[in-house]
Formats: C-alpha cells, structure tokens, sequence
C-alpha cells in the first residue's frame, strides 16, 4: 500500500508542477468567473426565473371564513359568582347554555384561467372543514395584494376540483392547460402554491412517478412530484417548463406534515373536461355500469389462477344497472374495457370514467378460467349519496358479535372436518334457526356460516369470525359445508394453494377473502 501511495504523490506532484508551469500565477480566475462553467445540456434550464415570473401573476392564495356552532358549556354552579368576586371576567359557558359560534379557516392556493376572473382550486380548498361548518367567506389574493371575494360557480367533490369567480376590476392574466398525457417521468416541473400562509412561493423538481394510486378516491391516478409540495400549496398549479399548466398540486405524503419529497398533482386531462362542466353549469358526466370493485391481488390471482396485477374482481353487480343487463355477475373478473387493459396503473374505474355516457362498449372479463366479452351502454354515474341507496349501504356497526348471535357446534361431518383441516373454519349450514340469529334479512342469501376460528389459521389472520357468512368459494355457490370442502379438494388438484370466499357479515355488502389452505392438511393426503 505504500508503495501504491507513493505512485499517487508522484503524480499528483507532477501534476501540481505541470499546473504552474503552465497557468502563472497572475492568470489565475475565480472558480465561477463568467463563461469557466459549461452551459448545461438542453432541456435543462439554467434558470427558473423567467418562468417564475411570467407565472406568478396568475396563480392566487386562497382563504375561507367559517363558522360552527357549538353547544356552550354551563358552568358549575357558584363558579360564575367565584369569578365575578375577584374581578376575573366569566368565561364563555358562565350564561345558561344554549350554542356559541367558534370560527376558523383553510388556506390554500388556485390560478387564474380567464381575463375576467375564473379560478380553479381542490375543493377540499373552499369546502366545509366539518359537516356543520359554514363557510361565510372565500377570499382570493392576487401576486399583487389586491383582495376579492370569490364566490363558488361549481365543484365536483369526486375530483376534489372546485372552479371560483372573481368580479376584477380589469383584465386579469392567467394561464391555460397543458397536455398532460405527453408529460413523461422525469421531466422538470414548477409548483407555485401559498404553503403554510406564506405567499406566492415557487419551488422545482421532477416527475418522480406517473399514473399513481394513493388510496384517495376511486379515479386515482396523480402525477408524482419531488418539488416541494407542503400544506397550503393545494389548488395551486403544476406547470411544465413551458409555462403550460400540466397538474393541480393535491396531497403530500410525509410522516411530519412536511415536505419529504412526495408530492401529488391531479392531471390536467383530468381537470379541464370537469372544469368546463362546471363552468357552463353542466352536471360531470361519468361512465358507470353498476359494479362493486376489489383489486386482483397476489393471494386473488392465484385462488383464480389468474395473472397478477391484471383486471379487477366484481365483488357486486347492482340489480337492474348496465353490468348486469348485460349478463356481468358477481365473481367475474374484468381484464379490458373498451379495447384498453385495466392495470393497477389505470383502473376500471377510471376507464368507464372516461366513456362516453350512452355509448355501447365492449368489457372483457373472465368468468371460470373462460374470457368472455359483453357489450355493456354506459350510464351516467350517479351521486355518491344516491349510490349508497342503491346499493344499500347500511351504517357499519364494528360491535363484536354477542354469544347469543354465534352459531352452536354439533357433530361433525366429514365435510365439515375436512373444511376446518384446510381452512382452519368450523361451517354449518345455515338454518332457520341461525338465519334468525344472525339476523339476516334477505331470503334469497344462501351460504354457510362460520361456527368458530382457528386463530392461527390464514382465514383467522384476515380477521374472519364467528357469525360470518361464507356465499362462495372459488366463485362456486357454498350450498353446504360438503361443498366447500369439494372446492378447496378441487383446488388442490388444480395445483392452487389459495381460495376465494365470498364472505358476508351481517347484512354488509359481501366481499371477497382469499384464504390459504393448510399446508399440514395437504401433507396428510
């Protein structure tokens, strides 16, 4: 080793003397003198500056005013007099109860996307922060300090976008959408947003990812960014180094409220087609056919012995509603809709989202290892609110079921022993008796019903229990504890180590479990 550092320092020394001999002292330049650094290569700018400053006139800080009112708390009595003894003033409560208004606000950012003063913003933006909150005030703030108040033209909760007017009292500037689809991961990106209060902030970074999925809403598809994106910059625009607007700077993961480099932006060609509804007054059109929807997972895939990551289960279709016309049914598997693959990347739903409504598609789905193709009319979907009747959705209930409620044991079948040795579950059929405990409504529900849980078992750690209602396996109706244990065998023949249950709990929307088959039951045949 030494005699490898003494080659170096002969090196280096020779180098140092070449350096001198060749650059005198007197010639010597500062590291950053004028044309020493090389520009940098195209695409990369060498300044965000003119940007900047072009933009920023046309993106706004956005405030609202809201109230609530609150029950007043009395106080106890006496305290009011121990306060007034010694000067103090009574608190709020000291009367004789009633209600008092607390008041509060939301701070976001929009732009500006006509001369005479339309605004798009998150809806989450200018929208109620509770319930029984009341917003009595939306204020908008231009680059230049000058204040308006804006009122709500329209918003579309489902996309979060919200579209604003503003009465100037001149020509506004103001900026255009971009096209989004051709933005490519990687590419350099301007955030201009109001975080935390501050003002018109600009900050840079890239298209880190495209297309993802945060678990926000069903038509989740945002562009990721690792310019700083932090609390107050929602609504704000994402623009591309042309100065198009190409996002709507949306949410933010981070594990401190902060900016840690994950930043999301709705896309444009998902913002301007709603913003054009709401601006002429129109209500959003959105594909719908009807159908309840659970991802193709791992465990999914291989109780179906399906491709993973490819198509969506149908873990309900609504009676009477396009899917089911069509001949669609629980347990299918649609894999394409209208020629285009449904991915994790681009989902069922956003794919009906974007068809137009009354137009005659084809969906390609898997039903039994068979494809099969449907032509299915696309309806108009419905409002969240009238969604929820007509599937029925009752209130969760989280309470643990009493003992009243579970199913008793009796002897054992061979059907039944056999389902408990591969899916660690004792089933029984489900009778009068136990229809009327478990209190199941419906009578058209068939199944048999969970009588107790090995804890240790797969079908234990996904949290089945006692009281549940098993409808299928393997999309085969569970007629019989009998007939389960034929699905599970079938599946083992098949080579699969994994089956599908669709598992009902109360009178709760059905949903499908993928259970692992015990490995000690499979080693003993």
């Amino acid at each position: 080793m030494r005699y490898v550092y003494g080659i170096s320092a002969a090196i280096l020394i020779g180098g140092a003397a070449a350096t001198l001999t060749l650059n005198p002292v007197g010639a010597q330049v500062a590291q950053n003198e004028p044309g020493a650094i090389a520009a940098p290569p195209g695409g990369a700018p060498s300044s965000f500056a003119n940007l900047a400053e072009r933009l920023q006139p046309a993106v706004v800080n956005i405030s609202t005013r809201q109230s609530i009112q609150v029950p007043q708390r009395q106080l106890p009595p006496g305290f009011e007099e121990f306060f007034r003894r010694f000067g103090q003033p009574v608190p709020d409560g000291g009367g004789d109860g009633g209600t008092t208004t607390q008041r509060g606000g939301s701070l976001g950012s929009g732009f500006i996307i006509s001369a005479d003063g339309y605004i798009v913003t998150n809806n989450h933006v200018v929208a109620p922060a509770r319930p029984d909150a009341v917003v009595e005030q939306i204020t908008v703030i231009l680059s230049d300090r000058t204040e308006y108040e804006a009122e709500v033209v329209g918003r579309d909760p489902t996309s979060d976008i919200a579209l604003l007017k503003i009465n100037p009292r001149g020509p506004l500037p103001f900026v255009r959408f971009g096209d989004s689809t051709r933005t490519r991961v990687g590419d350099w990106v301007v955030a201009i947003g109001n975080p935390f209060g501050l003002g018109g902030t600009v900050t840079a970074g890239i298209v880190s990812a495209l297309h993802r999925n945060i678990g926000a809403g069903v038509y989740d598809r945002y562009i990721q960014t690792d310019a700083s994106i932090n609390s107050g910059n929602s609504g704000g625009p994402m623009f591309d180094l042309a100065g198009n607007v190409i996002g709507i700077n949306t949410a933010l993961i981070s594990p401190t409220g902060g900016n840690v480099g994950i930043g999301f932006a709705i896309p444009a060609e998902q913002i301007a087609p709603v913003v054009e509804s709401l601006r002429r007054g129109e209500r959003v059109e959105r594909g719908y056919i009807g159908v309840s929807m659970q991802e193709v997972d791992r465990s999914v895939a291989a109780a179906l012995g399906l491709e993973r990551n490819r198509g969506v289960l149908l873990r309900d279709v609504t009676a009477g509603g396009p899917a089911a016309r069509a001949g669609l049914q629980q347990g299918d598997v649609v894999i394409s809709v209208a020629g285009q693959p449904v991915t994790p990347d681009q989902g069922l739903a956003y794919l009906l989202s974007q068809q137009r409504v009354g137009a005659r598609i084809p969906v390609e789905y898997v039903r039994q290892g068979q494809r099969r193709t449907a032509q299915v009319e696309v309806a108009q979907r419905p409002s969240d609110e009238e969604l929820a009747r007509i599937n029925n959705i009752p209130v969760p209930g989280g309470e643990a079921e009493s003992d009243e409620h579970k199913p008793g044991e009796e002897a054992e079948s061979a059907g039944q022993r056999s389902a408990r040795a591969s899916l660690g579950l004792t089933l029984q059929p489900l009778t009068p008796q136990i229809r009327s405990q478990l209190q199941i409504r419906d009578p058209n529900v068939r199944g048999v019903v969970v009588a107790n849980v090995d804890q240790s078992s797969d079908a234990g750690q996904r949290g089945l229990r006692p009281g549940d209602l098993i409808l299928s396996v393997n999309q085969t109706a569970a007629a019989s504890p009998e007939v389960v244990a034929a699905a599970v065998e079938a599946a083992r023949r098949a080579g699969r180590d994994t089956v599908l249950l669709l598992v009902r709990r109360g009178n709760t929307p059905a949903v499908y479990v993928p259970v692992e088959l015990s490995q000690a039951s499979a080693s003993r045949r």
